[in-house]
């Protein structure tokens, strides 16, 4: 069996249900994870929300910016009891092929996928591509997520609505886990997978950025937003998923020999 991460201990700091998958492919290439979850991600109801989805099938597309974005959303539908050909008529936009994947379980295909999974790229990229955009857009996201798409769209005078159906807080109760690891100063990674987690991380760690600790941002989203909070020594994969992080501390373990 390969095991080109070399027994390395690697910090996963994205949401607790999230992280399984992360640590599993950590220990399928030898290394050894460690699971601090510093973010708690929610369902998010209210009363706009209601109104914006009884009123789903006026939209022509839907934008989804995160798989939590995609699960909440279900979510809500399977609780107002739509009916299934409701969405049928709608084309489907997602950042990226994970939110693409989470979207396929429910039986439904992204239309649109951005080239660079951010934000950025797809706002940028589909309008270059839709030239004429059918009318009106809906944006499902958190309540952290960055104004990114809706500027864009609002700039091209797009006609759309934002629906927040999840919450992202900091999950305050690892802090002293965190820092007693961090004291111990044995990590030889430290990985993260939302700017979320990096303010998360920023908030709890007490300042304890090493300079020879290696921070993973899983993006340049992410990575700008660690460099904006002093942590610099970052490594970002070409591709923004959980495979090209590990890809990319594989490589930098062998430039390291």
């Amino acid at each position: 069996m390969s095991v080109p991460l070399h027994e390395k201990r690697i910090l996963i700091t994205r949401e607790e249900n999230q992280a399984k998958e992360f640590s599993e492919k950590v220990k399928q290439h030898g290394g050894k994870p460690i699971e601090i979850p510093l973010l708690k991600i929610s369902c998010k109801d209210k009363l706009e929300n209601k109104q914006l989805l009884e009123n789903i099938h006026h939209y022509k597309w839907i934008f989804f910016t995160s798989s939590n974005g995609v699960v909440c959303f279900f979510q809500f539908a399977k609780q107002y009891k739509w009916m299934s050909n409701v969405l049928d008529k709608i084309k489907f936009a997602t950042v990226g092929h994970k939110t693409a994947q989470t979207l396929e379980a429910y039986g439904y295909k992204a239309d649109f996928i951005p080239s660079i999974y951010n934000a950025d790229a797809m706002a940028t990229e589909f309008t270059e591509k839709y030239t004429v955009v059918d009318e009106p857009l809906l944006i499902v996201r958190g309540n952290k997520s960055r104004e990114v798409l809706p500027e864009w769209l609002t700039k091209h005078e797009i006609c759309f609505d934002v629906l927040e159906v999840y919450e992202t807080m900091y999950n305050f109760r690892v802090e002293e886990e965190l820092n007693q690891l961090l004291n111990q100063n044995k990590l030889d990674f430290i990985t993260f997978t939302s700017p979320s987690a990096v303010e998360a991380f920023s908030e709890m760690s007490n300042g304890q950025i090493r300079k020879n600790q290696v921070f993973v941002c899983i993006g340049t989203t992410t990575k700008k937003r660690a460099l904006e909070l002093g942590i610099t020594n970052t490594l970002t994969p070409e591709q923004f998923t959980i495979d090209g992080m590990l890809e990319q501390i594989i490589d930098y373990i062998a430039r390291k020999g």
